[in-house]
């Protein structure tokens, strides 16, 4: 059996990664310590760095895409609040946005409110998509209607978990009536949306508009979070 140098076991069980502790620094809050923390050790972060992703919500697209299946080639997708810019990475190979692959090439437009780093593949603009005119703007960009409108977007916590509950399913009903005026008929419309009670009237809508609506918690959201994805398939147009 293996031993160290000091004669220690190194080959049983109980060989686990070792887990980054975080010390509380002067003028850091305790919630910023945790936070901290937990990105030093989530696995999915690890990956994403080393899979060259711009953060662990690739995953969550991933996932979601894997079960649904609607990134495929030839796809026309706009993907609101694109930063940093994980889910269009994703959605490169998937749509064929490159054009490097057999069969139709997709198209990819991110919009956010900040300037975000250029991905390969895709068309970026700074653009506030609640803005007037801004769905016509975004048809002109994209050369036609979409397919898919995605959204991972989340509004500024307030550390009131009503009020952020409350921002979010705004701005998620904000991004289905933008889906409305710029899908095609049997488009898709993915968005966040947390769990807490005032989701049912945006699941109403989504139901007068789509065939199919879903609520789904990927693999990769942290367990201790409230967040789902809502999936809406067959837009009716």
């Amino acid at each position: 059996m293996a031993k160290k140098p000091d004669g220690k076991n190194t080959s049983g069980r109980g060989q686990r990664e070792l887990k980054v502790k975080v010390k509380t620094a002067r003028g850091r809050r305790s919630s910023s310590t945790r936070w901290l923390q937990r990105q030093l050790n989530d696995p999915y972060v690890k990956r994403a760095q080393a899979e060259g992703y711009r953060g662990r919500a690739a995953f969550k697209i991933m996932e979601l895409d894997d079960k649904f299946g609607f990134l495929v080639p030839g796809a026309r997708v706009v993907d609101l609040g694109c930063a940093p810019g994980g889910w269009l990475q994703v959605a490169v190979p998937r749509v064929n946005a490159l054009g490097d692959k057999a069969g139709p090439q997709g198209r990819l437009l991110g919009v956010d409110l900040q300037v975000v780093e250029p991905v390969t593949g895709c068309e970026i603009h700074q653009l506030d998509f609640m803005d007037e005119g801004a769905d016509g703007q975004v048809k002109e960009w994209l050369g036609g209607k979409a397919d898919v409108v995605m959204s991972d977007m989340a509004a500024s916590s307030s550390g009131h978990k009503q009020t952020d509950h409350l921002r979010i399913i705004s701005l998620c009903e904000a991004a289905a009536y933008f889906a409305f005026d710029v899908l095609e008929e049997g488009g898709t419309f993915v968005a966040k949306v947390l769990a807490g009670g005032a989701e049912g009237e945006l699941q109403k809508l989504l139901k007068q508009k789509f065939t199919k609506v879903v609520n789904v918690k990927p693999p990769s959201s942290r367990s201790d979070s409230s967040e789902k994805f809502v999936i809406a398939t067959g837009f009716r147009g």
